[in-house]
C-alpha cells in the first residue's frame, strides 16, 4: 500500500479524507507487483480511510494462476487468504507471522518448519461466507542474524516448496518499495502533491502515473533480453532508464523516419551500462522515523521571567 496527495482544492477535500495533522487530502492506493520485471499488474485507490484489506480483495480476481503473493503482515485475515488462495489454480500466499496470532502445530516437516491449523472466528465467517472454521497453513522459522524470523504460507507440500527457499522469498517483499520511489521520486521529480483539483481527475492523473511507469518498465524488460547474461529487468538503472527514453522521445520528431531504426538499436544497445552494482546486505535494521517537529525542542533551555 501507498499514500497519495491531493491538491488542497474544494472539491478534493469533499472527496477525500484529510488525516489528522496534516494539510492535504490523501488518497490511499494498493498496487501488485510482479517482482522480476516490477511490472504493476494490478491496483486499486479510493479515499484514505478505506482499509488497505478492502482495497486488496479488489486484486483478487485479476491475480493470476500459478503465482505466490507477498503479503505484508497487516493484510493478515484468514478470509482474505482463503479468498484469494481458492478462487483460481495454485494461487498461493506468503505473510510474515504477526504477533498473538493463535494456531495449534499439527505435524512438525522440519526443525524450523511446521503445518499449523489456524481457527477463524464467527465475525470472519460471517464477512466471509465460504471462509471454513479451520485453515491448514506452514509455518517456517529462519534465523538472521541471531534473530528469528517466521513466515506462513499456503504453499504447505515440502516436497514441492523446500523451506530455504520459502524462507528467503519474503526479502523480495521489499521491492514494490522501490517501485513507489521510482514512481514519485525519479518519475515525478518529488513533486510531493499530485497537480489535479478535481477527484476524477485525480483518479485519471493516478491511472496516468501506473501506466507511464508500466511502458518505461516494458522497455526495461525488453533491453534485458538484448543483454549477454542472465539478467533480470529490476537489476538495471529505473532513473537511467528512464533518462534514455527521455532522451530518445525528445530526438523522435527531429529524425527523419529512415533514422528510427539506428535510433531504437543504439536506445537498447545502451542497456549494458544500465546495470547495476549488485546490492548491499542492510547493515542497520529497519526503523520508522520519528516524525519532524516545527519547533526545535531544548530540554535544557532556561524558561523566561
Amino acid at each position: 500500500g501507498v499514500v497519495w496527495r491531493t491538491d488542497d482544492s474544494p472539491q478534493n477535500n469533499e472527496a477525500f479524507t484529510k488525516p489528522t495533522n496534516t494539510q492535504y487530502p490523501q488518497v490511499r492506493m494498493v498496487c501488485q507487483m510482479e517482482l522480476s520485471s516490477h511490472l504493476i499488474t494490478g491496483s486499486a485507490f479510493d479515499d484514505y480511510k478505506v482499509n488497505e484489506m478492502v482495497l486488496a480483495e479488489k486484486l483478487i480476481e485479476t491475480t493470476p494462476d500459478n503465482s505466490l503473493t507477498l503479503f505484508d503482515k497487516g493484510f493478515y485475515s484468514l478470509g482474505l487468504l482463503h479468498k484469494w488462495q481458492t478462487t483460481g489454480s495454485e494461487r498461493h500466499w506468503l505473510i510474515p507471522l504477526k504477533k498473538n496470532v493463535q494456531y495449534e502445530v499439527i505435524q512438525t516437516l522440519g526443525r524450523n518448519d511446521k503445518l499449523v491449523q489456524l481457527s477463524s472466528n464467527p465475525r470472519a465467517r460471517k464477512m466471509w461466507p465460504t471462509l471454513p472454521n479451520t485453515l491448514i497453513a506452514r509455518l517456517v522459522t529462519r534465523k538472521i542474524k541471531g534473530k528469528s524470523y517466521s513466515v506462513m504460507t499456503s504453499m504447505t507440500d515440502p516436497m514441492r516448496y523446500l523451506s530455504a527457499d520459502i524462507g528467503d522469498l519474503y526479502s523480495h517483499r521489499w521491492e514494490i518499495e522501490l517501485g513507489y520511489r521510482e514512481q514519485k521520486q525519479y518519475m515525478l521529480g518529488n513533486r510531493l502533491t499530485l497537480r489535479s483539483r478535481l477527484p476524477a481527475l485525480v483518479k485519471q492523473e493516478l491511472w496516468g502515473v501506473l501506466l507511464t511507469y508500466n511502458m518505461v518498465r516494458y522497455q526495461m524488460v525488453k533491453m534485458c533480453h538484448t543483454l549477454k547474461g542472465d539478467y533480470l529487468p529490476y537489476q538495471l538503472s529505473f532513473n537511467g532508464s528512464l533518462a534514455q527514453i527521455m532522451r530518445l522521445l525528445v530526438g523522435l520528431p527531429y529524425s527523419t523516419p529512415g533514422a528510427i531504426p539506428r535510433q531504437l538499436k543504439y536506445f537498447y544497445a545502451m542497456a549494458e551500462s544500465l546495470i547495476l552494482e549488485p546490492r548491499r546486505d542492510r547493515g542497520f535494521p529497519r526503523a520508522v522515523k520519528p516524525r519532524p517537529q516545527r519547533y526545535a525542542r531544548n530540554k535544557k533551555a532556561a524558561h523566561l521571567k
